[in-house]
């Protein structure tokens, strides 16, 4: 995996835990780690934030990080998200704030502890592989479903996880996300069990 997103990563995660913010990493770095990593990555956070974080996590961060406190209260108040830009690489990391849904609640519940590094020191929280799959199915399908990026990496959690996926749980979620039909495409396309 690439060691730049990596790094800039922890250094978010270091801050958020300084702070005892929930998190998991989702979007393509969470499917690098159950997928296949791709040549381009961006990093994708969801925190579950309170207004009263915003300064502290902005003085966390440090000046390393552009992160405006405004733009944090606003994404919070408003249930959307925010970046943080580190300065030296300009690398940026997205924030999602949880909406507060049933699948939001299951998402936390499910997240697993991973390494990032090959030493296996640097321990973080990262979505599931059926919460990852189900989530690029949800933006995929709010994107108009036209982006190759998601799929392939959807397809390709799919391959690599194959038969340690729980099958039941991704398609109760994908049927309460409105995403059966793309799940069962998916599936079929990934050479696996079809929706039941």
């Amino acid at each position: 995996m690439l060691t730049e997103p990596i790094r800039v990563t922890l250094l978010v995660i270091e801050a958020l835990n300084a702070l005892n913010i929930p998190y998991f990493v989702g979007g393509s770095l969470a499917t690098a780690v159950h997928g296949v990593a791709r040549a381009t990555m961006d990093v994708d956070l969801v925190a579950d934030m309170r207004a009263e974080h915003a300064q502290p996590l902005v003085r966390a961060l440090g000046s390393e990080f552009y992160a405006d406190a405004e733009m944090i209260r606003d994404a919070v108040r408003e249930r959307s998200s925010f970046n943080v830009i580190h300065k030296p690489t300009m690398f940026k990391v997205d924030v999602f704030i949880p909406k507060g849904r049933p699948f939001d609640r299951s998402q936390f519940a499910r997240r697993i502890v991973q390494s990032l590094t090959e030493e296996g020191t640097d321990e973080i929280y990262i979505a599931s592989p059926e919460d990852n799959i189900l989530a690029k199915l949800q933006w995929y399908r709010l994107g108009g479903e036209v982006s190759d990026r998601q799929w392939n990496d959807i397809l390709s959690v799919l391959r690599v996880q194959g038969e340690r996926l729980d099958r039941p749980y991704l398609c109760r979620w994908a049927k309460e996300l409105g995403v059966t039909d793309l799940l069962e495409e998916a599936l079929n396309l990934g050479d696996s069990k079809s929706v039941g």
